[in-house]
């Protein structure tokens, strides 16, 4: 089980980090693993609430369908998916920091199928690609 804990500081309000980070729409913009994400559940989202994505891990493509399990703007969005072939959990909470936002980020992923042979590659390799993820919000949020 890989297990990860950061922290990322956005120079942007709030509210504007957290509608922007939990749209599915913009995740190919600021999420570098990202191919594709969509919501396929209709209604209000919330907990509950159903998105598919294809991301780029290790050169392969890996789809998942993963549920909202904390649905609290904006101060806080988990995503949970039991399927697929990396399993995980993420929880994000926002909270208002000087002029900014800061995002406390923390996960797990069960590493498993073709991950499982090199699964501490895969670990490390996971969080290089969170990092370069959340830098990537901050990146384009910030205007950079």
């Amino acid at each position: 089980m890989f297990k990860f804990k950061k922290s990322y500081y956005i120079d942007r309000p709030q509210q504007e980090v957290f509608d922007y980070a939990t749209d599915p729409t913009n995740d190919t913009k600021w999420r570098e693993s990202a191919v594709s994400s969509e919501w396929i559940s209709e209604g209000p989202v919330g907990v509950g609430s159903k998105l598919r994505s294809v991301d780029k891990l290790l050169g392969r493509k890996i789809e998942s369908v993963s549920e909202i399990s904390a649905w609290d703007p904006p101060n806080e969005y988990g995503q949970k998916a039991d399927g697929g072939p990396v399993p995980f959990e993420l929880m994000i909470r926002l909270q208002p920091e000087g002029s900014g936002t800061r995002l406390d980020v923390e996960g797990q992923a069960e590493i498993g199928g073709f991950f499982k042979m090199a699964e501490g590659l895969a670990g490390k390799q996971f969080e290089k690609q969170f990092d370069a993820d959340f830098n990537g919000l901050k990146r384009v949020l910030e205007g950079g």
